[in-house]
């Protein structure tokens, strides 16, 4: 369960080095604790958010405070949005979505190439004990 004052859930890929890195800077962001960011291989996480153990593998998930479940470019957007106070990463992802959404699922495809950090799940082997199906 979230804890107060967040207002979503992120669910991130926790063995990837480039998805924690970008989970990490987001943190950095969010000053006001808006989001609850989760590794996927967390028990209970993906159902937390609606979503199963592969849509989780396929791309990043967020539940906001309007309860719709958004993935991949859409929820980024979504969780900018949420952090920063604005509604404009949403209306920019609205308007080039299709650009984005290519963009992302070529990121997602290749994110083991990218910079990153120490995987979460090897930093915080507790927290991500489940990696079976939900």
């Amino acid at each position: 369960m979230m804890d107060s004052p967040a207002t979503g859930r992120l669910v991130f890929d926790g063995q990837c080095g480039f998805c924690t890195r970008c989970v990490g800077w987001l943190r950095t962001i969010d000053r006001l604790g808006r989001i609850d960011v989760q590794p996927f291989q967390a028990p209970g996480v993906p159902a937390s958010v609606g979503a199963t153990v592969e849509q989780c593998q396929d791309a990043v998930q967020w539940r906001g405070p309007d309860g719709v479940r958004r993935s991949g470019a859409e929820a980024v957007n979504a969780v900018l949005s949420t952090v920063i106070g604005t509604d404009a990463p949403s209306a920019l992802y609205r308007a080039t979505s299709g650009v984005q959404d290519r963009a992302y699922r070529w990121v997602a495809e290749h994110r083991g190439r990218f910079p990153g950090m120490t995987p979460h799940c090897q930093t915080h082997p507790a927290e991500c004990a489940s990696t079976g199906p939900e």
